[in-house]
């Protein structure tokens, strides 16, 4: 299972996006597996839709998250924030990071991202090229 992190969902709807290519199998191959967390939702509207401007893309990527993970999303509480506090204490990331990295690692999934300076580079996610599924 892969927990997509708000970044590759949103690299995966921009061609511009470095990772576009390899992102986009991950998000629309049904033969992935795939999970999000609750706040990938918010940020993928804020990274898309209020920062951008794209608001019917970031909407349209919100209706396609609640698609592919209807029975994998997961809702963030109060053990994850304290796994994700302490995450976020120990590699210097923000809340919203090592959520990823407390639920990959609470369900031993593979998480996803395209953030290389926070995740990839700290060995705390792979990018999606390096992401090896059927």
């Amino acid at each position: 299972m892969f927990l997509l992190d708000a970044s590759v969902w949103i690299a995966a709807k921009d061609e511009k996006e470095r990772y576009f290519e390899s992102a986009r199998p991950l998000v629309l191959d049904p033969a992935c597996h795939v999970a999000a967390l609750d706040l990938t939702f918010y940020e993928v509207a804020n990274g898309l839709g209020a920062r951008r401007g794209h608001y019917l893309a970031a909407t349209e990527l919100c209706r396609l998250i609640g698609a592919r993970c209807a029975e994998t999303t997961l809702a963030v509480d109060a053990r994850l924030i304290e796994s994700s506090l302490e995450i976020a204490a120990e590699h210097g990331l923000t809340a919203y990071d090592a959520a990823y990295v407390a639920a990959a690692r609470r369900h031993d999934w593979t998480l996803v991202s395209v953030d290389i300076a926070d995740l990839i580079s700290k060995g705390l996610a792979v990018a999606p090229d390096a992401a090896d599924y059927p």
